[in-house]
């Protein structure tokens, strides 16, 4: 397998979609909502109602606090325990939705998109392996999935940090189980997006075909926010870590199918 080939694939694809503006506009409005909006909303709660007491917002998310974060009830004031669930703890999953949508809608560029723009048939023609094909589609979607991701996180831990100063009294974000989630679990859940995306891409003809078929994934996410906000799951540092190599797994048996399914004679006569 030559590296070098996956890396060039890789690097036109990421150009190609820079060039993109369905991309662009995507991504800037996730931005706006995931990374400015929800913390803003939440950490001015307070100001935006006249009437919201400490004690009320104690009161809404009093039955949400997770068992390991009931020690945090004495140690702030019913507004900060408000900014910190909430925003430190019961959205981070939700968080996911960033590298999940930015790299399903770069992958479900990788083949049908190439179908759409008639430039598949000379890539299907090129010295590449099938695998360094695959490879090559997954980096390109996968790469800037994580690094938006953690570029969104920056600007989300910042708005976080100032709006949220005047209750909070100091800096506070990010927690320890949002660090650990950028970390191991953003990469494996975008690398679930792109691998299913891909897989999908090769066998449909259309862009939106490709990115619809995908919407699904945003269930998973979905998914964890409300089991860790009835309690049912809570993602302390150790479980994130667990419920990441779970999803490696799944990630490297889904290219492992992805490689074998995938057919350059298949996909030439598909153009």
């Amino acid at each position: 397998m030559n590296f070098r080939i996956i890396r060039a694939l890789a690097e036109k694809d990421i150009e190609d979609a820079l060039h993109n503006p369905i991309n662009i506009y995507g991504a800037l409005i996730i931005s706006f909502i995931f990374a400015i909006l929800i913390p803003v909303l939440i950490t001015q709660t307070p100001s935006f109602d006249p009437n919201f007491t400490g004690q009320e917002a104690f009161d809404e998310i009093e039955a949400l606090i997770p068992p390991p974060l009931v020690s945090l009830i004495d140690t702030l004031t019913p507004e900060a325990l408000f900014i910190v669930i909430i925003l430190g703890y019961l959205i981070a999953p939700l968080f996911l939705v960033i590298p999940l949508m930015i790299s399903c809608i770069i992958a479900s560029e990788a083949f049908v998109g190439e179908k759409e723009r008639k430039t598949l048939e000379p890539l299907l023609y090129t010295p590449a392996t099938d695998t360094e094909l695959f490879l090559g589609k997954i980096a390109a979607a996968m790469i800037p999935g994580i690094v938006y991701t953690w570029m969104n996180f920056l600007i989300f831990a910042l708005i976080v940090n100032i709006a949220g100063l005047p209750i909070m009294g100091s800096f506070w974000f990010p927690t320890m189980n949002w660090i650990v989630m950028m970390i191991f679990l953003v990469p494996v859940i975008s690398l679930l997006g792109v691998s299913v995306t891909i897989i999908i891409s090769t066998r449909v003809k259309t862009f939106m075909e490709a990115y619809q078929a995908t919407g699904i994934l945003v269930l998973l996410v979905v998914g964890l926010m409300i089991a860790q906000s009835v309690g049912l799951l809570f993602l302390s540092p150790g479980v994130t870590v667990l419920v990441s190599l779970v999803v490696l797994v799944v990630d490297a048996l889904l290219i492992k199918i992805g490689i074998k399914i995938f057919s350059r004679s298949e996909q030439i006569t598909r153009v």
